[in-house]
Order: C-alpha cells, then structure tokens, then sequence
C-alpha cells in the first residue's frame, strides 16, 4: 500500500549513511504501509525486499514445532529487515511479522544487493548493525531463561515504546505472552501489577505508558545492555 512520509521521522541506519549514499537509498526506496499481523517473509524464504521501518515495527519470531511463536527480536527506525544481504545470503532465519502499523521504507533485494558492491559505507553500516541484532538476540534467550516474567515485561515495554513513536501502541495479553514465550495468566498478573503501580493503563488491547521511568527502574539489566550496544556501533 502507497504511503506519505511521515513528518521528521527518518530511518537511523539510512540516515546515518554519508550524503551521496543516503540520497540514493531514498531514491530507489518506496514508502509502504503495512498493517499489524502483515507477514513480510517467512523463515529460510528468499527475500524479494528488505525493509528500513519508519513509524512501524517489525517483529522476529520463531515458530517452534506444536508450539507458540515465540518473538526473538524487533526492528523498529533504528535497523532494517534483510541485511544478512551483505553476507551475500538472501535468507533469514526467522519469520519477519509487523508488530507495530506504520511507513516502512522498501527496496528490492536486487537494488541492495547492487549498491553492497558500490557503497562501503553501506556496508560497514549494515555489518555494524548486524552484529547489534545478533547481540539483542542472544541477550534476550539469556533474558527469557534466567529473569522473571516483570523485569522482562518491563523491558519489552520500553523495547516496544522505543519504536512505536507514541507513548500508546496495541499489544494484547496473547501477543505478550507469545513475546516472552509464557503464560497468558503470567501476563495478566505481571500487566495487572504495572496498572496498580501507575506505570502503564491498560484496555482492551490498548497500552498506555504512563511512568518510562518506572518501568526502566522494574526492567532487567538486559534493556540497558542491548542499549549500550547499539550506542557503541551505531549511534
């Protein structure tokens, strides 16, 4: 679906590149929108386009067998989706699903894949950043084994507020508990304790952040961790 731009909110790996590269990335990118739930590859299938998030966010899922998905990772303005391209493999492992509506910015895996061989910039931008998903991923099967359903649900909350650009932004119990790979009862009793400490309101779907620090004190060290390794790489 065609979109318009949204105003001053750009795509931080794009933004990031020197003046000539960024202005041709922007040229040969097309603004979509995508709705919530929309699938944009499936694990191991070829990618047709990568995909550089502007108001929307994208969810990485594995799909375990005669289990729940299990959300592994997300991708908001400040990375992509495809760039195991400048590995030279047009794959990636896990399923790409749009957890937050919104403009992405799309390219053709054939476009990119041309200016990989043109652009250095680009390319130790998106090996930077590929090593950043790589840290998240890890810190968060670190995070799902050892640390307790509110600290982790505190830390996905702001993982979340992070790239929604809004402090409200729709997730239900289901898709929580699928997040953090637990029960949906884990979930209502951990939500239910963040709405009577004031930190979030909660209905029908519909978060609200009330107290980010609140949440930043209840979170685990993982949230600053996966901050601190985009800030050293990418910022």
């Amino acid at each position: 679906m065609a979109a318009t731009a949204p105003a001053r909110v750009v795509n931080r790996l794009i933004e990031g590149l020197p003046r000539r590269e960024r202005q041709w990335m922007l040229e040969h990118c097309e603004l979509v929108e995508q709705d919530v739930g929309d699938i944009l590859c499936e694990s191991d299938q070829s990618l047709r386009y990568v995909y550089f998030p502007l108001t929307g966010f994208i969810s990485l899922v594995t799909t375990p067998q005669d289990h729940q998905p299990l959300e592994m990772g997300l991708i908001g303005n400040e990375g992509m989706l495809g760039g195991t391209l400048v590995l030279g493999i047009s794959t990636i492992p896990l399923r790409a699903v749009v957890r937050g509506a919104g403009v992405l910015l799309r390219m053709t895996s054939v476009q990119l894949r041309r200016q990989l061989h043109r652009s250095p910039a680009l390319r130790q931008a998106l090996q930077r950043y590929l090593y950043v998903l790589m840290a998240q991923l890890s810190q968060l099967a670190v995070c799902t084994h050892f640390h307790e359903i509110e600290p982790r649900l505190a830390r996905w909350l702001l993982m979340t507020h992070d790239r929604a650009h809004a402090d409200h932004f729709h997730l239900t119990h289901e898709q929580l508990a699928n997040m953090l790979g637990v029960r949906r009862s884990g979930i209502s009793v951990a939500a239910g304790a963040f709405r009577r400490r004031k930190l979030i309101r909660y209905t029908r779907g519909e978060i609200h952040i009330l107290d980010r620090k609140g949440l930043e004190a209840t979170a685990c060290e993982c949230y600053d961790a996966l901050i601190e390794d985009y800030a050293k790489l990418l910022a």
